[in-house]
């Protein structure tokens, strides 16, 4: 496998931290389409627009027989009062800090702002197909109109 999976290739099998305390992999979906939404950090202006976007499209998601799981690094704890302030419905999960879902993807990489440089979440949209295999990856997501791009590619899946 590459360094950065692509299409055709199967997602890694790593689990994360749900809101709830429980844990979660790409492997429980098994047999169903999955969108899995990286995004950077909760309650920041574009995280907050992706999610409620997601969100908002869930039921469309789920007539598409599609499942939704948003991931970021954050803690179970910010996540629930994300959900909570936002009355979000796609399911968030806590990537590991290290050895994660993002790193496995390619998508923990380096970040610079205000010139400094960190370590940080790549803004990417993986769609899952039923054998657990990558068909469609968006990098370097732009929010506005992304949800409802992802939407129709699940459709079409």
């Amino acid at each position: 496998m590459s360094e950065r999976p692509d299409i055709g290739d199967m997602v890694p099998d790593i689990a994360m931290g749900t809101p709830e305390g429980g844990s979660v992999k790409p492997s429980d979906f098994k047999g169903e389409k999955l969108v899995l939404f990286f995004y950077p950090k909760d309650n920041t202006p574009g995280c907050t627009t992706e999610n409620i976007d997601f969100s908002a499209m869930s039921d469309d998601f789920a007539a598409a027989g599609t499942k939704l799981l948003g991931i970021s690094k954050d803690s179970a704890k910010k996540h629930q009062n994300f959900i909570a302030k936002h009355d979000l419905k796609a399911p968030l999960a806590t990537d590991p800090e290290t050895d994660g879902l993002a790193n496995a993807l390619g998508i923990w990489v380096e970040k610079k702002m205000y010139g400094r440089n960190y370590m940080g979440m790549e803004r990417s949209t993986f769609l899952v197909d039923p054998d657990g295999k990558v068909a469609q990856v968006w990098r370097k997501v732009k929010v506005k109109g992304h949800a409802a791009e992802v939407l129709e590619a699940a459709k079409a899946l």
